[in-house]
């Protein structure tokens, strides 16, 4: 496991100064595995990212087994159809989110980034009939969830892919884990087709849920997230990425109530780590118990956001 004296100073990813203030301490909170983990704030351009940071040859330890979107396994005993229930409607929101701009069709060319076990990509083949291709660090081509799609374990900007291949892009929860965001956008832009569309889903700085839980909140996820995202601090970097932005969410296909119970549990469970299975009925349990307050979750900015961008014309 790495320890605090391999961690690396890291200049601010949206504008390059190495100014920055102190903004809260964090601690890997789902898996508890040990460590300290600093979050700062630009002084120039405001934007709040890990430094100094785990050095990416060793932040795979991190994404073992026990990482959420890279479980192999989803037996939870009498839970399991309520879990793939769960599953199936994540997707299911995605491709919602996509359709407000998309009309995806068997002529389609799509790109998930950060794609994990790739459900999303086998969603749209089988509903629209498009040609799939994922992108992860982490080598799942063995999951059978991605039979069938071109899958290249890779970082994104690495990847064998041709310019103006794709008519989307989608980055699920992939841009706030990323070592260099900037690079990853104009590489999105470099593969799409003039016109093309880039779907980018984050959590949000700048939600309720942050100031409810501070540095317990579950979009830290140290130390896999990098970057922290609010509103205007998305816009610049999809902005100075080369993208028009056809229309900015302030929520996503992710449930925010995954982040009301996490939030909840990581705050009482104090950096001990959150044990999956023993969870999994508590939070079906909750869900039902908020209902009422999650019919106005796209009012009251809970906890995600999602920018829908197009590509312009040229290169």
């Amino acid at each position: 496991m790495t320890s605090l004296a391999v961690l690396e100073p890291v200049s601010c990813y949206l504008c390059g100064s190495r100014d920055d203030e102190p903004l809260l301490d964090a601690e890997d909170d789902l898996t508890g595995k040990p460590g300290r983990f600093r979050f700062v704030r630009c002084r120039r351009c405001g934007l709040a990212y890990q430094n100094p940071r785990v050095p990416i040859s060793e932040i795979g330890a991190y994404y073992d087994e026990a990482y959420i979107a890279h479980r192999r396994v989803r037996r939870w005993g009498f839970l399991t159809p309520l879990f793939e229930r769960a599953m199936a409607r994540l997707d299911a929101d995605k491709d919602r989110l996509v359709s407000r701009h998309v009309a995806l069709n068997e002529r389609s060319a799509v790109l998930d980034v950060g794609c994990a076990v790739g459900t999303f990509l086998q969603h749209l083949r089988s509903r629209y009939g498009v040609s799939a291709a994922g992108v992860d660090f982490k080598d799942l081509a063995d999951v059978p969830t991605l039979d069938g799609i071109e899958f290249h374990c890779s970082l994104l900007y690495e990847a064998p892919l041709d310019d103006s291949r794709f008519d989307l892009v989608t980055m699920w929860h992939f841009l706030e884990h990323d070592y260099d965001p900037v690079r990853s956008l104009h590489t999105a832009r470099r593969v799409l087709k003039p016109g093309g569309t880039l779907v980018v889903e984050v959590p949000r700085l700048d939600s309720r849920t942050f100031t409810w839980f501070r540095n317990r909140w579950p979009g830290l996820q140290a130390p896999q997230h990098t970057v922290l995202l609010d509103r205007d601090r998305l816009l610049r970097f999809v902005r100075e990425a080369g993208f028009e932005t056809v229309e900015y969410l302030p929520y996503g296909a992710f449930p925010a109530y995954f982040y009301l119970f996490t939030g909840v549990a990581f705050t009482l469970l104090a950096g001990r780590g959150l044990n999956l299975r023993r969870a999994i009925l508590p939070y079906f349990l909750g869900q039902v118990l908020a209902a009422p307050l999650l019919l106005f979750e796209r009012r009251l900015n809970l906890a995600m956001q999602t920018v829908i961008c197009r590509k312009g014309g040229g290169t």
